[in-house]
């Protein structure tokens, strides 16, 4: 009798879920959905009081006017410049932190990973000030090196976290035996841990990637209007005279072209880095 009524309810959960996953693609899509939608359509629709689910005409002339609001390619090569070079560094220092944390027993480990753990609970409305005197103090405001140490503060407090995360399912053994055979630590480390932690570093770099892409509260304040970054490219549609929402949706959909096209290249790698330790080895 049991056994009846679990296959029966089985197909009701299921549906449960199904309709669940839906809700959730649909409230998160919704958005991006939008966002296109009116990036190509007339200018005017933009505005209208009664909106339109579908646009009725279709124009690129919204991508025209968002190149000729102010200097497109400036502000999107700088964010790249800052969002992998952050990237790169905090993924290095990152994993040797997150090694060094995970693998080793050291005096003041356990207030390193408190440590860790409160500066990433710290809103970073509440540093701008500190930083802003910090950078001009180091003659490094206005500077993309500036931003880069700023984003880093945290960015990598989140990397080393996550990637000690991954290190932590890689089991001890694997090494041991590694170095049993003739392996060096080091050699065990590059041979053995680094393969499988490959994925979980892509995961957390995409991430990481995409916190610095769409940073803005410190791209506002420790950058001029000359080197400003993407994201605060966009206020430029923001006038006296109002807000030109479809170019400003037409640049924000420009915009999210590198994140799609670096989700699209690493999606494999992403998704095995997503599920690796989910069954511990």
């Amino acid at each position: 009798m049991s056994a009846v009524t679990t296959s029966r309810t089985k197909p009701g959960g299921k549906l449960g879920w199904n309709l669940l996953g839906l809700l959730v693609f649909v409230t998160a899509g919704f958005p991006v959905y939008w966002m296109l939608n009116t990036a190509f359509k007339p200018a005017r629709d933009a505005i209208d009081p009664d909106p339109h689910f579908f646009p009725r005409t279709f124009t690129l002339e919204n991508f025209e006017r968002a190149f000729q609001v102010a200097d497109f390619w400036g502000p999107v090569g700088r964010s790249l410049i800052v969002s992998l070079v952050v990237v790169l560094i905090g993924i290095v220092v990152g994993m040797l932190a997150a090694l060094a944390i995970s693998r080793f027993a050291f005096r003041g480990r356990k207030i390193v990973i408190v440590g860790i753990l409160a500066v990433q609970m710290v809103p970073l409305v509440a540093m701008i000030i500190p930083v802003f005197l910090l950078l001009n103090d180091l003659g490094q405001y206005d500077k993309l090196t500036g931003l880069i140490i700023t984003y880093l503060t945290f960015i990598l407090p989140f990397t080393v976290w996550t990637l000690r995360g991954f290190i932590v399912n890689i089991p001890k053994e694997l090494e041991e035996a590694a170095m049993v055979d003739g392996c060096t630590r080091t050699g065990a480390f590059v041979r053995v841990v680094f393969p499988l932690l490959a994925p979980g570093m892509v995961a957390t770099s995409v991430y990481g990637f995409i916190q610095a892409w769409n940073e803005y509260l410190y791209a506002l304040m420790l950058m001029s209007q000359q080197n400003q970054t993407a994201t605060v490219w966009l206020g430029n549609f923001t006038t006296k005279h109002g807000t030109e929402y479809a170019p400003m949706m037409a640049g924000a959909t420009m915009m999210a072209v590198p994140i799609v096209i670096l989700f699209l290249l690493v999606q494999r790698k992403m998704a095995a880095g997503l599920t690796a330790g989910a069954v511990k080895g």
